[in-house]
């Protein structure tokens, strides 16, 4: 079978005349990868767009040598165009080898469009390349890269190869071309390194190839295997997290097919061992992966199946999924009964979710009556049913929902499960994704409180957007709650309300859809606060990069919608950033902003607030004042790094002075799943929202050492929970008081992920307001399918009256 592009031939640059040539190019140092070592081949980030043929993005490795070239242990990792110090690395794991003088197909993420699938892959990641610009690592180990420049990329011993192409600031020598959806940058035939991307890369159609010499189309054609082989489905899967036989291949595994994945780009069946080994730690399940290609079998087909056994790691830090790949299968009979589904009920899921190891579990032996993950782990594949399940989370985007199958444990008044603590992260939650064809049985678009009546079943999976899950073979009948958005209390002549907003990448060219929904819930469901504090108001053109920092477009059009709606005419007030320094989406430069009703509300302008200035607090004739407002506190350190930096302001109402700081801290990417392969989890990010936590802190005390009677509310998106050591900080440390407290505690979320219902936004005031202050969580979006964020707002009602009593209530 001849593979789509020809077989290269050796023809090496030595390292030597590389380094020699990259110096008359004047280029930095490379770490371009030597004679006797893999390179990458090619590059392509434009799968699925628009225009693309290959339905996925890919890299291709290339072994110029005459002897095959081991990969295991070592990974394929991404980086954006322009990474700063705080942007993550994106790591594929590989194993296996790359024959001699041939390929190693490593695939990507999947786009919505194109028509083509890849050849089988070698290794599979999750990554969404850049279809323009971007930077591709072969790196001999699976831990993320720390460097991103050219010159640390190449002082690093484990870095093997590098290619940047568009505008990639990572690169050997000059990057490679500029790419388009339709375009790939590759070496030639002979996998040419001479350590310049410009001069070793062209760009032109894709044309993948994995290490069967396999093309696009071109799929094996061999014979299913005729006998049973040595291993049953338990040995495969053996009594820890990965296979013993991980690598290597199998041979006529008996079993019943349960399920058959017949969409999407990861396509497959389910079968089982109908007799089993009675081990509670070894699945008698195993996914057999086809890649594209719907499987020719069906359930109750007893087949033999032959393969190689593959970990595949959805992506990093997750769980592996133990399968079968480059499979080959015989059915030797049809109609079979298929083997018995474990129950999913109360009891049945070990209340401890994990194992306290202290670093990766996979090598540990499976203790599934003691942990939820180990539970699930040694159910892997196994096909599992409930009944009767509570929602307990949204259909989201992906058409997913999640349930509980301990509905007395831990249930919100909404009937969603509370995450009140690290150590309860409610181990009856189950994920549900359908099997089922979408134009045949729509997916349920259920709410927080529906119900899944009667029976779900379907064969365990693992998925990195929430850990284990059942893909429903049968799917029960969504039954809706009584879910309503209903609106808040007026606010009363002597009160003054805040509300706080994150209203998730609100950019000035959305739909004008998304600001109407926006404004009916600022003016229906909050009563159209005087004060309003937004989080996440993008530039004037959104995610486009092109240096825009402004934001007036945006919230024009947001005050339009508001007064368009019945709402007051509010007026706002904001400080540019400087362009990419504070996180979010590239080009999109998230920051916060005020909302203000006039008719209620006068700011004191103070001038001089800029992106890098930061706010005071002095003495004035009436007390404490800002020597900026609106001004940021300390943009300049370190804490802020990539991170929006909050926004204060001063305002007067009812002849009292308000100081209101808006908030947006940093987000917890990078944080290890509650699911995955490291337990407990690292929470690495809380080291930069502690730092976040203390600056606030230290401004919130420097007010009240000017006016310890203040009236002072700190606000918005803290990325933490009520628990958390970052509200510590603020609260028992800090002069602050937190009014969720004093919610009942299935009423304590204004966030769904996962299943878990959580608190990520907060109102804060200081303790001399405790007593004057009324607050409630706006049940309008996370809790719903059809949210306009994924964020619920909060309103604090504050009594200006000073009659009222100081103190908690």
């Amino acid at each position: 079978m001849s593979p789509t592009r020809p077989r290269r031939l050796l023809a090496p640059t030595s390292a030597a005349a590389a380094v020699l040539l990259a110096a008359a190019l004047g280029s930095a140092p490379s770490a371009h990868a030597d004679a006797g070592t893999p390179v990458i081949a090619e590059v392509y980030g434009g799968g699925g767009n628009s225009g693309a043929t290959l339905r996925h993005d890919f890299v291709e490795l290339g072994n110029a040598t005459g002897a095959p070239v081991s990969v295991d242990g070592w990974s394929v990792q991404y980086l954006p165009a322009s990474p700063g110090p705080a942007t993550r690395v994106q790591v594929t794991p590989l194993a296996g080898e790359i024959p001699e003088r041939g390929s190693y197909l490593v695939r990507q993420a999947a786009g919505a469009g194109g028509t083509a699938d890849l050849p089988a892959p070698d290794a599979a990641g999750s990554v969404t390349m850049s279809a323009t610009a971007g930077t591709v690592l072969l790196v001999s180990d699976t831990d993320p890269v720390e460097c991103r420049t050219t010159a640390d990329c190449a002082a690093d011993g484990a870095v093997v190869d590098v290619v940047g192409y568009g505008g990639a600031v990572v690169r050997e020598g000059a990057p490679a071309p500029a790419l388009t959806n339709t375009t790939s940058a590759s070496r030639d035939a002979a996998f040419t390194d001479t350590g310049d991307n410009a001069a070793d890369f062209t760009a032109g159609e894709p044309s993948p190839v994995n290490a069967e010499g396999e093309g696009v189309g071109e799929e094996p054609q061999e014979p299913g295997p005729g006998e049973p082989g040595d291993l049953r489905i338990h040995d495969i899967q053996g009594i820890t997290r990965t296979s013993p036989y991980a690598g290597g291949t199998a041979s006529g595994v008996p079993g019943v097919v349960t399920a058959v994945n017949a969409f999407g780009s990861a396509r497959g069946f389910w079968f089982q061992d109908p007799e089993g080994d009675g081990d509670p730690r070894t699945s008698e399940g195993l996914f057999v992966f086809t890649g594209s290609t719907t499987p020719g079998v069906a359930p109750g087909d007893e087949v033999l199946v032959s393969g190689r056994v593959d970990e595949y790691r959805p992506a990093s830090g997750a769980q592996t999924v133990t399968q079968l790949d480059q499979a080959r299968w015989t059915v030797l009979s049809t109609g079979n009964a298929v083997p018995e589904s474990v129950v999913l009920e109360a009891g049945t899921i070990p209340a401890e979710y994990a194992p306290d190891h202290g670093g990766d579990i996979s090598g540990l032996e499976l203790r599934p009556d003691t942990y939820a993950l180990d539970f699930w782990a040694a159910h892997e594949h196994m096909t599992v049913r409930f009944e009767d399940a509570p929602v307990i989370a949204p259909t989201d985007a992906y058409q997913a929902l999640w349930v509980t199958v301990e509905p007395g444990h831990n249930r919100t008044a909404s009937g969603g499960v509370a995450y009140g603590s690290y150590d309860d992260p409610n181990a009856g939650r189950v994920k549900v994704e359908s099997l089922l064809d979408r134009g045949v049985r729509p997916f349920p678009q259920a709410n927080v409180g529906d119900t899944l009546a009667g029976v779900t079943e379907g064969p365990v999976y693992y998925s990195r957007f929430g850990g284990y899950l059942v893909r429903a073979s049968t799917l029960g009948e969504h039954v809706p709650g009584d879910l309503e958005r209903t609106p808040v209390r007026d606010t009363a002549r002597h009160e003054v309300s805040v509300a706080t907003y994150n209203v998730e990448n609100l950019g000035g060219e959305d739909d004008q859809a998304k600001y109407d929904a926006l404004a009916s819930g600022i003016v229906d469901h909050l009563g159209a606060p005087d004060i309003i504090g937004l989080e996440e108001i993008q530039d004037d053109n959104g995610a486009v990069d092109d240096g825009t920092v402004d934001a007036g477009v945006t919230l024009d059009r947001l005050v339009a919608a508001v007064r368009a709606r019945g709402g007051p005419a509010y007026e706002w007030r904001q400080i540019s950033p400087e362009d990419k320094q504070d996180g979010g989406a590239p080009g999109g430069n998230i920051r916060n902003a005020f909302l203000f009703d006039p008719a209620r509300v006068q700011f004191v302008d103070r001038p001089g607030g800029d992106a890098t200035t930061a706010v005071e607090v002095v003495r004035g004739p009436r007390g404490a004042e800002l020597s900026v407002s609106p001004g940021r506190i300390e943009p300049k350190d370190p804490a802020w790094e990539s991170s929006r930096k909050p926004l204060v302001g001063h305002f007067r109402a009812l002849n009292r002075d308000i100081y209101v700081v808006t908030n947006h801290f940093n987000s917890k990417g990078g944080d290890e799943a509650l699911h995955g392969v490291v337990q407990p989890p690292n929470r690495t990010s809380e080291t930069q929202r502690n730092a976040q936590a203390g600056l606030v802190a230290d401004f919130a005390e420097e007010l009240l050492a000017v006016d310890p009677q203040a009236h002072l509310v700190v606000m918005g998106d803290l990325n933490d929970f009520q628990f958390s050591r970052t509200l510590e900080i603020l609260t028992d440390d800090g002069p602050l008081y937190n009014p969720m407290e004093d919610l009942p505690a299935g009423e304590r979320h204004n966030y769904v992920f996962d299943g878990n219902s959580q608190a990520l936004d907060h109102i804060l005031v200081n303790e001399a307001l405790a007593g004057r202050v009324d607050y409630e969580v706006v049940r309008i979006n996370s809790e719903f399918h059809d949210q306009v964020s994924d964020h619920d707002p909060q309103v604090l009602w504050l009594d200006t009256r000073r009659s009222t009593p100081p103190g908690r209530p």
